[in-house]
């Protein structure tokens, strides 16, 4: 495990450099939506990732945003979005990351988020913790969801599809101290396992969203479940995660907007 994770990590934070290193350039952007888009740094992160596993473990599967799944029926398997945030940084908004999971016999074994702005590395094994920098990392004490911080997003339907999240937010906003929509959901994760945010949620999410971040959680001590409460996986169309103190109360909130 330690040679997966000092691989994945080296990896994360080269990504993350090339990232940094291309944040103020003229970006190429295409639009893969109508507010959905990709920048050249999307794609040059994602072949230097992609490009690194495939020599390393040529035998791993690789699922990734915006390429073709390989080795689809490998037992070990790599999840990765080599830039969460694209609307953020093609803005120049520094609030994006890179994400890096490991998924063995389909269960998250290792998860790697880093964020090139505050060099800050997030890493969890499962059963060994979560960290950052190397310390290590709890969820918050908070326990009333009116003294709560949370974090949310929105789909890139959001134009056109009623499920779109912003019935939820309104009802979350009255309840919280205060919501916050920052735009990298994996980033959002590793703030809640860090205890900078007390709840988290969100729609229509895409693994490589949430899978390295949602072992951070748990291995912070956090819940994760979907929005009806009950056991997440990475397809599952919806996600609330929380320190655990205030789960209950943000699901008692999704269950009366859902009537």
């Amino acid at each position: 495990m330690k040679e997966l994770s000092d691989f994945a990590q080296n990896l994360a934070r080269e990504a993350g450099g090339l990232l940094y290193e291309k944040l103020n350039s003229q970006h190429q952007v295409q639009y893969k939506g109508t507010i959905d888009l990709v920048t050249e740094a999307d794609k040059m992160s994602e072949d230097l990732i992609i490009t690194a596993i495939s020599r390393r473990y040529p035998e791993h599967g690789i699922l990734s945003e915006e390429s073709a799944e390989k080795n689809e029926r490998a037992s070990v398997r790599w999840i990765v979005d080599p830039l969460d945030g694209t609307t953020n940084y093609a803005h120049g908004f520094p609030f994006f990351c890179v994400s890096i999971a490991l998924e063995q016999d389909g269960k998250m074994i290792l998860g790697v988020i880093y964020d090139p702005i505050r060099d800050e590395l997030f890493t969890a094994e499962r059963q060994g913790g979560a960290f950052c920098n190397g310390r290590k990392l709890g969820v918050s004490s908070v326990g009333d969801l009116s003294r709560s911080l949370l974090a949310t997003g929105f789909p890139y339907d959001i134009r056109v599809s009623k499920d779109n999240n912003l019935n939820f937010f309104n009802a979350m906003a009255l309840r919280a101290q205060a919501v916050r929509r920052p735009g990298a959901a994996a980033l959002d994760l590793a703030y809640l396992a860090s205890g900078r945010l007390d709840g988290f949620w969100e729609l229509k999410l895409k693994p490589w969203d949430t899978a390295a971040g949602c072992l951070l959680v748990e291995e912070a001590g956090g819940v994760i479940t979907d929005l009806e409460g009950r056991p997440w996986n990475i397809f599952s169309p919806g996600l609330l995660g929380s320190n655990g103190l205030i789960h209950g109360q943000m699901l008692e909130v999704i269950r009366k907007v859902q009537g």
